[in-house]
């Protein structure tokens, strides 16, 4: 069964939702036999290499608020993080594009899977835990060394427009699900589920999956040898 997720490394709801769907996948029966690839998607494409500001600034321009209410939500998010083992500091976070950070992701996928979603996490953990800013090179770099990746590979990578096309594949696929934010989960393309839903509910949708996929086959029985409501045939 394959679980495709469109995220952002900036997106704080993205890093809740990895959690509680990692708590539900490790309640699913059938774990074993779950492919997860992360996708990309930009929540702003035109993001700046660097945001000018503060957090809570740039929350009360976009969404017509003052900065007062913008650093109340922002403080009520680092609750919700908190809840799920995760310490933001939301104010801090430096922002920037994540153009490039999508392309690492792949360049992870083109080893195997499991690099692949080593980078996702790296590139949140990067960014919310550590707060550093993943749109510059260096970061980049190091992150991708840490879990693995070829240095010089990465260095060519972040020196050409390589898998560029690959991005693009992800968010045109968003666009046609009918994905317009994220976290977005889609299982084996029958299944989606927008945001940060509990793990109840992941969960369930998992196995609702799980038995669309794998229907039960039933073999009749030969005559007289089963009973039902209208009783036995002796």
């Amino acid at each position: 069964m394959l679980v495709e997720i469109w995220s952002d490394a900036v997106c704080p709801w993205c890093y809740i939702g990895k959690r509680r769907f990692e708590t539900a996948l490790g309640e699913f029966e059938h774990r074993e036999e779950v492919e997860v690839r992360w996708r990309s998607y930009e929540l702003d494409p035109r993001a700046p290499f660097r945001r000018s500001g503060n957090m809570a600034e740039h929350l009360a321009r976009k969404y017509g608020m003052t900065v007062e209410q913008a650093g109340a939500r922002i403080e009520s998010m680092n609750r919700l993080a908190a809840d799920e083992g995760l310490e933001y500091d939301l104010a801090r976070t430096p922002g920037g594009n994540t153009f490039d950070a999508h392309r690492l992701i792949h360049l992870g996928y083109e080893r195997n899977p499991e690099t692949g979603a080593a980078v996702k996490e790296a590139l949140l953990k990067a960014y919310f835990i550590n707060l550093e800013p993943i749109s510059e090179p260096e970061v980049l770099q190091r992150i991708a060394e840490s879990v693995g990746l070829d240095a010089g590979e990465v260095r060519d990578l972040l020196g050409s427009d390589s898998l560029s096309t690959e991005v693009r594949a992800d968010e045109a696929d968003a666009a046609e699900l009918g994905c317009t934010g994220v976290p977005f989960f889609v299982i084996d393309r029958a299944f989606a589920i927008h945001g940060a839903q509990d793990p109840g509910t992941f969960l369930a949708t998992l196995r609702r999956a799980w038995s669309r996929s794998h229907p039960v086959e039933v073999v009749p029985a030969p005559g007289g040898s089963a009973c039902s409501e209208d009783g036995c045939a002796i």
